[in-house]
């Protein structure tokens, strides 16, 4: 729906609105990792041609920063921008020029001068030291693993990784008295960003209005209100004019969050067979010293294989670094990548093939609730793919095909993620011309959701596409729950699917009732609407449009509030699981890693849109190539300086590096998930990339290589 718009351009993201009378901000970072500010001299700043302010701790204004749960925010306290002479991390905004163009802005940002009391910063996971762990245990998993007739211990370690968005975080402020207005780009615009800003400020949340109809590109890192959206707010009070501020492309590496960098220590034992009979998980993860971020990381290890004996332990690293957030796959694909690396080692060191060793430990429940699935088709998954992909044709000896120069190299891993549904509302309103307006508080970062809300609205109306119009990122709308966790078409489709449903009903009424009407007396289930006109099934001749019916009623339009909301109690363990499936090239002399071709195949419940499906779980495979291959943070641990913040150095797959991609979706749905029968897509298709990739590379080459990205280093 939302197609032309992109391609030509139209599509206004955050910093495209135009707003009369707007001027621009700049962010001053720190150049420390840790300390205090000593001094910030703006003079020369100020004495530039069009500067407005330059804003800091030594003049702020003091900020309500009220407490605000619920909104995304890690547990601690936010980072509170300059209401003291604290720097808790490298680049931590210090402080921000507004001027009457962006170049002016820039050029007087380079001229404040920050000096520093300068403290040694700790950086470093390994050496720092945890808080106190989350805990989980059932069994005796060290008793079971002494007595384990195969053990193997492992360390895996993931880098962290940035999210990097075609669009860089930006946001416009315009007050109108006491009142806010906010185009910002956000995956929450309600209980996100508008209920964060309002609590920020100490005002009510009606009277901050936030706007976000596109956004290019986020995998989370828009989950939050990031410091410079109050920044923006709070210069736009200050000089009384709109203020736009966009972060650059380095400023997105220390203003927004990234994945964690985690050391995964893991444990485990079978018997003779691959029965897995102890596994202990020992994590470790870093955080910001002013917030405890923390994911599902510990879930993976608990329900996807059969294990009587389980303990782990999850810790968190507070370092001098900005907070982290949730991207793409969160914690499952960080844990995947160890439990699917030491699912292979175990099936190598036993001589079992890979996908036999995890169909051997099938579980017939959800071990870590004693809850049945309501759906899981793993096997199905592993049959699909071995048969598409050729698994059969595998040599199992590591190292043993070639193709000249080139090792030669298969593997596969599963994936999983929870099936996440929270209360959702939508407005939907039939107009008398036939038309129907569909509103939602949601957002859309790229899954498609103008076009599979549309397709959700028009299947349930008896609409044609192009008659019904969705919109939403606009918190006057109805609210939802976050756009992420792979969570928007299970709660606001099924919102948008009551409202449907119950304006549909509203209609189907009116015509049974109204002695004018071709259908009146007729029995309610027996009529359908197809392409706007309601016909009784048995006898279409028997029919009206909605606009004949409206008009002749002397109703403009028929309208409601859709909702959903999951129920209180879980019956059932929901997921949406994938068999992941990889063929690598690994040049012997140089190290050199390249995919050749990728298969993902789905368990994913009712696939509303195939074409947005493919979007989704081909993005996910890139994304995952990324993670497996090429991206990495590099922070110089002297200061804090992150050395690789931009497009240039911190590697992310171009379309060299992305060769065939595959996606099958297994055909079905899941009732006991949601209404519309989904489980959600965009998360799982990242899961199980990076440890099929990894599980190749040792199949190519003979080498297990427990730390991501794998790099011709690694490999040399």
């Amino acid at each position: 729906m939302d197609g032309r718009l992109k391609v030509t351009g139209q599509a206004p993201y955050a910093a495209d609105h135009d707003i009369y009378g707007v001027v621009h901000a700049v962010i001053v970072d720190s150049t420390v990792g840790r300390g205090r500010i000593t001094g910030i001299d703006t003079r020369d700043a100020l004495a530039q041609p069009g500067v407005l302010a330059v804003i800091g701790h030594h003049n702020a204004p003091r900020l309500a920063y009220n407490d605000n749960p619920g909104s995304n925010n890690p547990d601690g306290a936010r980072l509170r921008v300059f209401q003291d002479d604290r720097v808790l991390f490298f680049g931590q905004p210090v402080a921000v020029v507004v001027a009457q163009t962006l170049e002016k802005a820039q050029h007087a940002a380079s001229l404040v001068r920050v000096s520093y009391a300068a403290e040694q910063s700790s950086t470093e996971l390994t050496s720092a030291p945890a808080d106190q762990p989350t805990s989980y245990a059932r069994g005796d998993a060290d008793a079971a693993l002494g007595s384990a007739e195969v053990r193997l211990e492992m360390t895996y370690r993931t880098a962290r990784n940035h999210h990097n968005p075609i669009e860089p975080h930006a946001t416009i402020a315009r007050w109108d008295g006491d009142r806010l207005t906010l185009w910002d780009k956000t995956q929450w615009v309600r209980d996100g960003t508008q209920k964060e800003i309002a609590a920020v400020f100490g005002i009510p949340q009606d009277t901050v209005r936030v706007i976000s109809p596109f956004v290019g590109g986020a995998f989370g890192s828009g989950l939050r209100a990031w410091p410079h959206v109050t920044i923006a707010a709070l210069a736009a009070r200050e000089v009384g004019r709109p203020v736009k501020l966009v972060l650059t492309r380095r400023q997105l590496y220390f203003g927004t969050g990234y994945r964690p960098a985690y050391a995964y220590h893991l444990r485990l034992g079978s018997d003779r067979s691959g029965r897995l009979t102890a596994m202990v998980h020992d994590i470790r993860a870093e955080t910001s010293t002013y917030e405890k971020f923390t994911e599902s990381v510990m879930g993976q290890g608990q329900m996807l294989y059969s294990t009587p004996h389980v303990r782990q332990a999850y810790q968190t690293v507070p370092l001098d670094v900005n907070a982290p957030i949730w991207m793409r796959g969160p914690g499952h694909a960080t844990s995947a990548f160890a439990i699917e690396s030491a699912m292979d080692e175990l099936a190598h060191e036993i001589g079992v093939d890979p996908i036999e060793l995890r169909q051997r430990n099938e579980p017939d429940n959800d071990q870590s609730t004693g809850l049945p699935f309501s759906t899981r088709r793993l096997r199905e998954c592993y049959t699909v793919g071995a048969r598409e992909f050729g698994w059969n044709r595998r040599n199992p000896a590591p190292g043993a095909t070639r193709d000249g120069d080139w090792l030669i190299g298969t593997g596969m891993a599963t994936a999983v993620y929870d099936t996440v549904r929270l209360a959702a509302r939508a407005h939907v309103r039939l107009d008398a011309n036939g038309t129907a307006l569909v509103q939602s508080a949601t957002s859309d970062m790229g899954p498609g959701t103008y076009t599979s809300m549309t397709q959700v609205a028009a299947d349930a109306l008896g609409l044609t596409m192009s008659t019904v119009e969705f919109q939403l990122g606009d918190s006057i709308m109805p609210p939802t729950p976050p756009h992420g966790g792979s969570m928007t078409m299970a709660s606001v489709g099924s919102a948008v699917q009551d409202g449907c449903d119950k304006v549909r009903q509203q209609a189907i009424a009116m015509a049974v009732n109204d002695v004018r009407s071709p259908l009146h007396g007729v029995n309610p289930d027996d009529i359908i609407v197809r392409r706007g006109r309601l016909e009784l099934s048995n006898d279409p001749t028997r029919a009206e449009t909605y606009q004949q019916l409206l008009v002749r009623n002397n109703r403009s339009h028929l309208e409601v509030i859709g909702t959903y909301a999951p129920p209180e109690e879980a019956r059932w363990s929901m997921s949406a699981y994938g068999a992941v499936f990889a063929e690598v090239a690994v040049d012997r002399n140089l190290g050199l890693v390249r995919v050749r071709r990728m298969l993902g195949v789905y368990d994913a419940g009712r696939i509303i849109s195939p074409k947005l499906a493919d979007s989704q779980a081909l993005g996910g495979m890139v994304g995952g190539i990324g993670t497996a291959l090429l991206e990495h943070t590099v922070t110089d641990h002297r200061d804090g300086r992150i050395a690789n913040a931009n497009l240039a150095d911190y590697l992310v797959p171009v379309n060299a590096d992305v060769p065939g991609l595959q996606a099958i979706y297994l055909d079905g749905e899941d009732r006991e998930a949601d209404p519309i029968g989904v489980k959600g897509l965009g998360e799982v298709v990242m899961v199980g990339v990076a440890p099929a990739i990894a599980n190749a590379v040792f199949h190519a080459t003979g080498r297990r290589i427990r730390e991501l990205p794998i790099t011709a280093e690694a490999l040399l």
